[in-house]
């Protein structure tokens, strides 16, 4: 049975239309791409604001859309029509096995379109019908740390029914701004490699021995089809590999793990290009933490 994927999406919502809609559709192309390298079908629908895909493999599709740029967050839902009854029996039936007797929880809901109820009071009668029906497990109200959440979106005449969100990587789609080229060496580098993704550069990667592996077992996972050149750690010929695959890529700028002062050398190794240097002004212990989060998305 095909499992169903609420994708949000928060940044591209604040764009302009035109903008708005050749970043979805960049997004659509990618989220499509990486689920055929994956060898895994997806289906795709949306309304204003989000993205829906329909996939056979519930746990491989997640994998899949987690390292998705432009995601924020994704959840599986189970869908219904906007039908109190039906939302209602759902909600109960779902909600069976994750409440455990004397948890706590919350119904969090939603609304978009006209309704003859509001998001409040759907949320409170939902969470009745729960003490109803499961009153003699001991149940409590908590709306703020709650053991189990119960999400209920209504949008228009569907309504999704979900208990967790997944957390993505943000950001806006690879392949809405222009190509660069990084030199991976280490977790600084490659922390660098992915921010700049993250804001829809494709990135060509420069590898030394020390970063080949985080260039080809986490940074791959969110472009597979980036370029990855290996390298010698000697500065010349680290000058010659970047430039070469600058050229190549037709990158606009690199992106270098070093600090601000060394910026006038650089500049006269690569001319006009524009270098940047996201990680400038992280601390040591501030990259391993990102980098950490980054290879779990990645996982």
């Amino acid at each position: 049975m095909a499992s169903l994927f609420l994708l949000r999406y928060g940044e591209l919502a604040l764009k302009s239309p035109p903008v708005r809609r050749e970043f979805e559709r960049s997004l659509r192309r990618n989220i499509v791409d990486q689920f055929v390298r994956e060898g895994l079908a997806v289906r795709l629908r949306s309304d204003r604001g989000h993205l829906y895909a329909e996939a056979d493999d519930a746990d491989a599709a997640l994998r899949v859309l987690r390292r998705i740029f432009g995601l924020t967050s994704v959840s599986r839902v189970h869908e219904v029509p906007t039908e109190r009854s039906a939302i209602r029996d759902r909600l109960l039936e779902l909600a069976d096995p994750r409440l455990l007797p004397s948890s706590s929880f919350a119904v969090r809901a939603r609304r978009t379109g006209e309704h003859p109820f509001t998001s409040q009071e759907l949320a409170r009668d939902l969470g009745a019908d729960v003490m109803a029906r499961f009153g003699d497990r001991g149940l409590t109200v908590d709306l703020d740390a709650p053991d189990v959440e119960l999400f209920v979106e209504v949008r228009g005449p569907r309504t999704y029914l979900y208990f967790d969100r997944i957390a993505g990587p943000g950001g806006i789609p690879l392949g809405v701004a222009g190509p660069l080229v990084a030199l991976v060496d280490s977790p600084r580098g490659a922390l660098g490699a992915y921010l700049m993704m993250k804001r829809g550069c494709r990135v060509g990667l420069v590898t030394v021995p020390s970063g080949d592996a985080l260039a080809r077992s986490v940074l791959a996972r969110f472009d597979p089809s980036a370029r990855i050149a290996a390298s010698d750690p000697e500065p010349s010929a680290l000058a010659r590999a970047l430039g070469g695959l600058a050229d190549t890529v037709r990158a606009d700028g690199v992106v270098l793990p070093i600090a601000i002062e060394e910026y006038p050398a650089a500049r006269e190794t690569w001319g006009d290009r524009v270098l940047f240097s996201p990680t400038v002004g992280l601390s040591d212990e501030e990259v391993t933490e990102r980098w950490q989060n980054v290879t779990k998305l990645a996982a």
